[in-house]
């Protein structure tokens, strides 16, 4: 015990020691090199190299900052010995000025340190931009990827420089690539996946420049999509990817979405928030594409149900998710969101576990019949194993809900309350509580376990 005890983090193996400089920025990874001759060559084989932009000591004025920044990348690629990295992640503030050095950093990443993962990130925060620099963004040399090995690029405001025969070049290393606010015409969509024969996960953020955006592979598992807002200019949206397993629109506005070829489809994920015009319109667009994909399994999406299936061009009578065994469903928990979220469950018939997160609405909820309003909301749950509710602050709305899932989940065995910190004037904090956790005991009824010192679950016992 006694030896245990003295021992300290220099007395740790290399290879730990290495690990865990892996999570520091390379600055904080160098300053380590202080603590004793063990630590002073180690930051120069650690496994990557991490340089944000964000972290690194500011001065006056501001863009002595960005200089001594360059400077100190400079120095780094100059110190540090090529033995191969894992990953290279910039942020930086671009400048024309520092086109030379981003560029020598960025080839040194992939061709003498073979990078398997470049993280480039030339936006950060709106804070850090003005009118100036706005004005300025980094040109992408794709064709140096060539020289490389990244297997992952993920790259943030930049344009892309693509060679001019990209179609039929193979940057066969790249699986996955993620681009945000990266200007993406038809053509340059085109050519990035048929240059990328093994692509298998994109995804794309605040892009545009496209008009009638297509994505045709054969290769493509994984398709990510987030605000797309260009709505005005009809744009066009087409997904042909036969062996797509995963799909998600985040805030896409686009006119006219089509996806063929989706029998591989299991996982479907939409969110369109409240705060845009036509929230709804493009929300069913989306939610139509289920008619497409018959065998998804796992469905994430909005309770705008009530609203879809009563409108003049829902989905076919036949039409069922007879698949889905796992639902995620953003909603509220009134009368206009139950009698939704019943039809939705309609549709989901096999469907064995459901996790609730509370919706937050801008507007109120259409008005419902005066039947309809009055009528005992009939939830179908045939195999429904188990419920989560997310943010549960036993509200009337969310205890009623509880009273409907005991009396009518005849093969529900659990349901889990996820509750949080409710802080002044009824805003709901970010600290989570401890779990409350309601198990089925046979026909003797439930078991409540929880923390103790809780008052929520108190109520929930007496209320139910």
């Amino acid at each position: 015990m006694d030896e245990a005890s003295n021992q300290n983090i220099n007395d740790l193996p290399e290879e730990l020691l290495l690990r865990i400089l892996t999570f520091l920025p390379t600055l904080d990874s160098i300053q380590t090199s202080l603590i004793s001759q063990k630590w002073r060559p180690l930051w120069c084989r650690v496994p990557s190299l991490n340089l944000p932009f964000e972290l690194f000591p500011s001065y006056e004025p501001p863009l002595d900052t960005r200089q001594f920044f360059a400077e100190f990348i400079d120095r780094v690629l100059i110190l540090r010995s090529n033995s191969p990295i894992h990953t290279f992640r910039l942020s930086f503030i671009y400048h024309d000025h520092y086109g030379s050095h981003v560029d020598s950093w960025v080839r040194s990443a992939i061709t003498h340190l073979h990078a398997r993962e470049l993280h480039l990130d030339f936006f950060i925060h709106k804070d850090f931009h003005d009118e100036e620099t706005l004005n300025h963004k980094y040109d992408f040399p794709f064709s140096v990827l060539r020289n490389g090995y990244v297997e992952n690029l993920c790259v943030t405001r930049c344009d892309l420089t693509l060679p001019a025969k990209m179609s039929t070049m193979r940057f066969c290393s790249i699986g996955s690539m993620y681009l945000d606010q990266v200007y993406l015409t038809d053509q340059i969509m085109s050519d990035l996946i048929l240059g990328c024969p093994n692509l298998e996960a994109l995804e794309l953020q605040n892009c545009w420049g496209h008009h009638h955006l297509k994505i045709c592979s054969t290769r493509l598992q994984k398709l990510v999509l987030g605000y797309f807002y260009d709505s005005e200019l009809q744009e066009t949206l087409v997904i042909d990817c036969p062996n797509l397993f995963s799909i998600s629109f985040d805030c896409c506005a686009f006119d006219k979405f089509v996806l063929k070829n989706a029998s591989s489809l299991v996982e479907f994920h939409v969110d369109i928030v409240h705060l845009i015009d036509g929230s709804y319109c493009y929300w069913s667009k989306v939610v139509r594409l289920l008619g497409q994909a018959p065998n998804v399994k796992h469905l994430n999406v909005q309770n705008w149900w009530f609203k879809f299936l009563t409108s003049k061009d829902p989905f076919p009578k036949s039409f069922m998710l007879h698949n889905v065994n796992l639902l995620e469903l953003r909603t509220g928990f009134t009368q206009y969101d139950l009698v939704g979220m019943a039809a939705l469950l309609k549709l989901c018939p096999n469907l064995e576990t459901m996790i609730l997160q509370y919706l937050f609405k801008i507007g109120e909820d259409d008005r419902l019949s005066e039947e309809l309003l009055n009528k005992p909301v009939n939830l179908s749950m045939p195999n429904l194993k188990q419920v989560t509710m997310k943010a549960y602050n036993a509200t009337e709305d969310e205890l009623n809900f509880l009273k409907i899932l005991i009396g009518q989940g005849v093969a529900l065995q659990k349901i889990v309350l996820a509750r949080t910190q409710v802080g002044e004037e009824g805003q709901i904090g970010e600290r989570s509580l401890p779990l409350v956790v309601l198990y089925r005991e046979g026909s003797q009824g439930w078991k409540c376990s929880w923390a103790l010192h809780s008052a929520t679950p108190h109520s929930i016992d007496s209320e139910l």
